[in-house]
């Protein structure tokens, strides 16, 4: 065999290749640095600025979704138990009924599992209808849990109304509004998940009496945490009035209470705007809110893109007063399509997220998702992988 005899040009040309490779590969070590979590000596998160979501997204195993023949599943919370298991707070309405029958027809119930990415097995409808003469007495949705000192708080979305919805239910019915611009947001507590929630009259917040208020119309979509100073923050979708049953300019607001029952008071102005948004219909949707070393953050649909230019379905924002927001350092979530085991692609986004964490470290993202074009809904985890 000849021998090639090497140039001086190849031997640039090689050191060229090593010179290029070794970058390629401190670029890469410097990615993995950046988006894996940094903990304490105690294993616990140092900062959550340093966190990127998105480079922990794995595909969907099966039995990380929660489904259910008769009904379409919405909104998971999950929280754990004192007793170690684990909980979730979920919508659901029957699948017959359609999509957009979560509106006359959704109600609260919990599911069990032992593990927090499930299998989850439905338990019992927590907040059932209870007469059209209640603010929630028709409709509960939306559920939004929290543990604090020992008690379970259930924030949620009630409805009521008076005219009958045709199913399949669909947003052309005049009758479908009058359930949508009556909800409002209310709290229920519990000692133990499985045990009696206690629920209450009148709403937890209200809307505005003033008629050019950003929530003169409506209000829902809670979310809720406790800040380092004990301080109940609890964010909510608002709408305004302008004349059209549909209403105004779809925004959200934030309101404080000591105390997570209330009585809460409003920031006067709408959270997660940007200086590029002011003119779109909605901006953001869907919050999911926790606080970590005093600094609250904040996973939104990034309904326009402009948290993450258009990039992902969710961005993650962050804020030290509750009132005003900014994109964190990695904002991209998950992407607009999720992926599942067996390399499938769904046809719908991520919606309602619910971020579990341990030592503050997120590690798994629930949220509903439509199935073959909403033929029906389920719960999924997306698994959030990470090297130590």
């Amino acid at each position: 065999m000849t021998s090639i005899k090497k140039t001086p040009m190849m031997k640039h040309l090689k050191t060229k290749i090593i010179f290029i490779a070794i970058l390629g590969m401190i670029f890469s070590i410097n990615s993995v640095c950046a988006q894996s979590p940094k903990l304490d000596k105690k294993g616990n998160l140092i900062s959550m600025d340093d966190v990127d979501i998105s480079s922990m997204v794995r595909p969907i195993p099966d039995n990380y979704i929660f489904s259910d023949s008769i009904y379409n599943i919405w909104c998971g919370s999950v929280v754990k138990g004192n007793n170690g298991k684990f909980y979730m707070l979920y919508s659901r309405w029957p699948r017959a009924h359609g999509h957009y029958a979560w509106l006359p027809s959704s109600e609260i119930c919990l599911a069990k599992s032992d593990k927090p990415e499930g299998p989850y097995k439905h338990v019992k409808v927590v907040l059932p209808r209870r007469g059209s003469q209640y603010w929630d007495g028709v409709t509960t949705h939306n559920p939004a849990a929290i543990v604090y000192k020992g008690k379970f708080y259930l924030y949620y979305m009630g409805s009521t109304g008076t005219k009958e919805v045709k199913m399949p239910a669909s947003m052309s019915d005049p009758n479908w509004w009058q359930y949508r611009n009556n909800q409002r947001i209310g709290v229920a507590v519990a000692d133990d998940p499985e045990g009696e929630w206690t629920r209450f009259d009148k709403p937890v917040i209200d809307v505005s009496p003033d008629s050019t208020a950003y929530d003169a119309l409506m209000m829902a979509n809670p979310a809720i945490t406790v800040d380092q100073n004990g301080r109940a923050v609890l964010v909510y979708k608002q709408v305004a009035k302008n004349g059209a049953m549909r209403g105004g300019k779809v925004r959200f607001g934030v309101a404080f209470s000591n105390s997570l029952l209330g009585p809460y008071t409003k920031s006067p102005t709408p959270i997660f705007e940007s200086k590029a948004g002011g003119k779109s219909w909605m901006i953001a949707e869907d919050p999911f809110i926790w606080n970590y070393n005093g600094t609250i953050y904040a996973i939104v649909t990034d309904v326009v893109g402009l948290f993450t230019n258009k990039e992902a379905a969710l961005a993650l924002l962050k804020s030290k007063d509750g009132i005003n927001w900014e994109q964190t350092k990695y904002p991209k979530v998950v992407p607009h399509r999720l992926k599942f085991e067996g390399s499938i692609v769904s046809d719908d986004k991520l919606e309602r997220p619910c971020l579990y964490l341990e030592n503050g470290v997120p590690i798994y993202l629930f949220g509903a998702h439509g199935v073959n074009k909403r033929a029906y809904s389920v719960n999924v985890a997306v698994p959030l992988v990470w090297k130590k």
